[in-house]
């Protein structure tokens, strides 16, 4: 196969190098080259004092030649000379960089490196390091990153301000005030609860041992770091830490991440984004498994490359991406000292990165196009996107297609950031907001949530005030509180951002009636009574319309008239659909296809499966970015099921696996299986094929979802199941890669774009968990247009009053969900009966709502 596509496009990418350090004049002091070699172990020991300035230069480019890559350093030194148009040898390249002069070299490594940020770690002791500001005459954007042990030693060496001595009071509130972003450099077995008092004795112990102080006592270590997660969770700053090799005095058995995760489960930190450094190295397994379990952790592979062996850093990198999500992967050069390193690093992990990208398309796992993608994502994208940094398109050299206006990842300042969007989705399936200035969200919202109204939980389509028998009024207030893992930038709005709120009594204390709650309470059933997990994936298809007047009125009207996935019909709308995806993609949401459907303008997005509360959460940033992008475009995007009668409707497929231990278990184990899945694959879809009827008037929640669910509309009319039939509600699917006669995963027709995503997976979950319990066996397949078999198959709902009846005598969902939230449910749904019942073409406004 050939990758010249990808090659190229790697070549192109102008990265963001995330942790680096500073270059040093050339006339440097041979304190630099002695610390060098004791760091490496090489025996270089030379006195300032006897070397010339030509000697001395020379002898640092040996080192850096010879020893710093020592595997392949010949290698490095023919890519420096060609780099620079000299001979294969140190003297020749020692001789161009003492000509040229340190700026003119920098400026050449810089300039071919293409790099267009840099975060330096400015804490490495260097003898005449350059400020950061002089790097910024070679790359436009520089910033710091302030190492917390170094700032510690700098405080406590330096005089208290009343002139008395240090107390821990005194420096933690001088530690806090000088601290930003920061780095930790110790063992990762820290106690996030260190006492006081341990804090005291470990001052105490530091301060009697003299100046220059070196802070090794670990219980002020813990306290200085648990206070410096506070303030970066405070500021809303990644905070960097080194893991695994690349530090002389950390004892590499606790450099494995692993060590942190009391920390990573201490839920005062959970929103405190961390970079795992040096690719946690040999650890890497270890931390690409901690950042796909935990949403905070992120991984660089900087120090990995270039400093392991070819073989060494294409495996280390794997390793990284065998369970992380590329969008959590991050390159740096840990470059310092020479220009050359930048070049090198920059250079090496294009090599590394193109070799693992194209070896992932052999085997499958992306296609090149993907590759590319996840090229840019890992140098550049991710970067701006959890360092906020502000760098337009003119430092990126991107086409004007790819401005900062929909670029993915790109990132205004964070200061610049002004408002905070709280969404939640009501029990009518309506999106909501409650919207702060961020400076409030930061210092109020965060910690104690905004209050809303106990009605919020009652309202419907159609009316914004509290429906009859939801036994919920205007009287009494709840908490909207933020889930801070699912913040984000909203790539649509430069000056906001966006997360997902919890309904909290008071902050700590979820109320029975807030949908997310419901959701995870019945997948913790799941869990705690069979080990199982439910993976969902969305397809969400929706109509895009175009504003005309007629008859001076105002009318909606579809787009265009195209057929079902025509590609002329894709193409007319194909640069919305890249911002839309974009977007997506920035947002961490996976999309997996697009078409045209065959609807007069009606489309559909296919996402990526996730653990269900991760699905739910998805759908709902989907929806959001699907309409404001539209509208950006002045089009609106409508879910409604039926937004036209004489049309095709609208659903919100979903397709469901159950998973055990991060295999999926929905699939036979072997061939005797009679339906191609396995025992409990088929207890808890009979489950939901048994309760199907009551789970409608969750997942179909308003008169117009039965508009859709009609016969010969592939919408699954009917009670029943088939095998890869698109007429049945329920259909089990058996996607590319899955051998022949197993099925993967199974697809509810029956759930639309009105529906709460998720109460209609608690629900569904909750039809599961009593086919599981019930043991129930599945009827036989329908493998004909269940239409034809009128009179043999019972009819599902033919309106919501119909299912609202089946949920009624649902004991077994009424339990599961909540009797409360059971009660505002059934409450909502008999007032969009009756109001929808009294107005006939009330429907039509629908499109604004949903």
């Amino acid at each position: 196969m050939e990758f010249a596509e990808l090659r190229e496009a790697i070549e192109k990418i102008e990265v963001v190098d995330s942790h680096a350090h500073n270059i040093v004049s050339l006339d440097s002091s041979f304190a630099f080259i002695n610390s060098l070699s004791e760091a490496s172990g090489d025996a270089l020991s030379f006195a300032p004092h006897s070397l010339s300035f030509k000697a001395m230069t020379t002898a640092l480019l040996k080192f850096f030649f010879y020893v710093i890559n020592q595997s392949f350093h010949m290698r490095n030194l023919r890519e420096i000379a060609q780099l620079y148009g000299t001979e294969s040898s140190v003297d020749a390249v020692e001789q161009y960089r003492r000509l040229s002069g340190l700026q003119a070299i920098s400026s050449k490594c810089f300039k071919a490196a293409g790099i267009s940020a840099i975060l330096i770690d400015d804490g490495l002791k260097l003898d005449n390091k350059h400020d950061i500001q002089w790097h910024k005459k070679f790359v436009p954007i520089v910033g710091r990153i302030l190492r917390i042990e170094s700032l510690a030693e700098e405080i406590l060496n330096g005089e208290i301000p009343d002139g008395s001595t240090w107390t821990l009071d005194a420096f933690t509130e001088t530690f806090l005030k000088s601290l930003s972003i920061a780095a930790y450099r110790s063992g990762l077995e820290i106690n996030p609860h260190v006492t006081r008092e341990d804090a005291e004795i470990g001052l105490s112990d530091v301060l009697r041992r003299g100046r220059p102080v070196r802070i090794t006592n670990k219980s002020l270590i813990d306290h200085i770091f648990t206070h410096g997660l506070d303030v970066a969770q405070q500021f809303d700053l990644p905070l960097q830490i080194h893991t695994g090799f690349g530090d002389k005095d950390l004892d590499l058995r606790l450099s494995n991440p692993l060590h942190l995760r009391a920390l990573l489960e201490d839920k005062r930190f959970s929103s405190c984004r961390i970079v795992l450094l040096h690719a946690s190295y040999p650890f890497s397994k270890e931390a690409s498994y901690l950042s796909s379990v935990y949403p905070q952790v992120y991984l660089d592979f900087g120090l990995a490359i270039p400093k392991l062996s070819v073989h060494g850093m294409i495996t280390s990198v794997k390793e990284l991406l065998e369970l992380a999500p590329i969008k959590k992967v991050m390159f740096s050069t840990d470059a310092y000292a020479t220009p050359e390193t930048y070049y090198l690093g920059v250079k090496r992990a294009r090599d590394v990165v193109f070799s693992v990208l194209r070896d992932s398309c052999i085997d499958h796992d992306l296609s090149v196009t993907e590759a590319i993608e996840a090229s840019k994502d890992i140098f550049t994208r991710n970067a701006i996107h959890l360092y906020k940094i502000n760098i337009g398109v003119e430092h990126l050299g991107l086409k004007a297609s790819e401005s900062p206006s929909c670029m993915p990842g790109t990132l205004i300042a964070e200061h610049r950031v002004s408002l905070v969007r709280l969404l939640w989705v009501d029990a009518s399936g309506q999106h909501r907001c409650r919207v702060v200035p961020k400076k409030r969200f930061d210092n109020v919202v965060k910690q104690n949530g905004v209050g809303l109204t106990f009605a919020c939980m009652a309202m419907s389509s159609a009316v914004d005030g509290p429906a009859e028998e939801t036994n919920l009024t205007g009287t009494g207030e709840i908490r909207l509180m933020p889930d801070l893992s699912t913040r984000r930038d909203i790539p649509w709005k430069n000056q906001e951002e966006m997360v997902l709120a919890d309904m909290h009594l008071k902050p700590g204390e979820a109320w029975e009636y807030c949908p997310r709650e419901a959701l995870r309470r019945v997948s913790n059933v799941l869990k705690d009574e069979f080990n199982l997990e439910m993976n969902a994936g969305f397809e969400n298809e929706f109509y895009l319309l175009k504003k005309l007047e007629r008859d001076g009125k105002e009318v909606w009207a579809p787009i265009d008239s195209k057929p079902y996935c025509s590609s002329s019909g894709f193409d007319a709308i194909s640069t919305l659909f890249q911002e839309i995806v974009a977007a997506l993609n920035t947002l961490n949401v996976a999309v997996e296809q697009l078409h045209a459907e065959a609807g007069k303008g009606q489309y559909e997005m296919a996402l990526g499966h996730t653990a269900c509360t991760y699905a739910a959460d998805n759908l709902i940033f989907t929806r959001e970015t699907v309409r404001a992008i539209a509208n950006k475009h002045g089009l609106l995007a409508t879910f409604v099921p039926k937004y036209d009668l004489d049309d095709i409707g609208s659903g919100s497929h979903v397709h469901l696996s159950l998973w055990q231990n991060g295999e999926n278990v929905f699939i036979a184990s072997d061939a005797s299986s009679q339906h191609g899945m396995s025992k409990v694959g088929e207890e808890f879809m009979a489950g939901v094929l048994d309760h199907l009827p009551s789970i409608l008037a969750f997942t179909a929640p308003l008169p117009n979802s039965y508009d859709r669910i009609q016969p010969n509309t592939w919408s699954g009319a009917y009670q029943c199941w088939g095998k890869e039939n698109r007429e049945a509600p329920i259909r089990t699917a058996c996607p590319p890669g899955i051998p022949n006669g197993f099925v993967s995963n199974f697809e509810i027709k029956s759930f639309d774009g009105c529906a709460n995503p998720h109460l209609g997976l608690a629900a569904i979950i909750a039809a599961g968990i009593d086919g599981l319990r019930r043991h129930l066996r599945l009827p036989q397949p329908i493998d004909a247009n269940p239409a034809t078999l009128e009179g043999k198959l019972p009819r599902l709902p033919t309106s919501l009053s119909e299912s609202l009846e089946a949920l009624q005598k649902d004991e077994v969902v009424k339990e599961l969900i909540g009797e409360k939230l059971f009660v505002a449910i059934t409450g909502v749904r008999k007032a969009e009966i009756e109001y929808y019942s009294k107005n006939k073409e009330a429907y039509k406004q629908l499109i604004h709502r949903y």
